[in-house]
């Protein structure tokens, strides 16, 4: 039998609050980003995340988007926080008997979720372990780049009787 990913369950306001890239000025743009970039950090890490955004005033049902087998994306419904939805989550998983994990600052949703068997993280130590993956992922795959001597320019890649009717037409005008 393989072991389960460990499961993440993240406070995507409170995660997007603490990004210091992120300009809450445009929470659609935002959100978009902290997808992207959860997503990334999920398949990296070997975690599945479930990330939940709080839409308590919006006058819609409780709505999931499924990116892939492993990242999914809630949005709340009418008059239920994102902690509700965390909390209601990390009991249902723990009772499946999986790690799971809670992205959030909120200190009210701490005691609940430990009562639940639950792992805390605090937001911004969560954005530093995103940043530090980010950072070794830059350095193992770039390693060091090294730029071209020379300038990479159209005349050497072409033949010299195409750049000879190029230039004519470039002088021509």
């Amino acid at each position: 039998m393989t072991k389960k990913r460990p499961h993440y369950l993240v406070d995507g306001y409170n995660l997007i609050h603490v990004w210091q890239e992120i300009n809450t000025d445009d929470l659609a743009t935002a959100r978009e980003f902290l997808i992207r970039s959860l997503q990334e950090y999920g398949a990296y890490e070997n975690f599945e995340i479930t990330l939940v955004f709080d839409a308590a005033r919006s006058e819609e049902d409780e709505r999931v988007e499924n990116y892939d087998d492993f990242f999914r994306v809630i949005y709340s419904a009418f008059n239920v926080s994102a902690d509700s939805v965390i909390e209601r989550l990390s009991y249902e998983q723990v009772r499946k008997n999986r790690e799971v994990h809670v992205v959030s600052s909120d200190a009210t949703i701490e005691t609940v979720i430990l009562g639940a068997g639950a792992y805390r993280h605090p937001s911004t130590e969560f954005y530093r372990a995103i940043k530090r993956a980010k950072k070794h992922l830059r350095k193992e795959y770039l390693g060091n780049v090294t730029l071209p001597v020379k300038r990479n320019e159209v005349a050497d890649r072409i033949g010299a009787e195409i750049f000879a009717k190029l230039e004519k037409l470039r002088r021509a005008r």
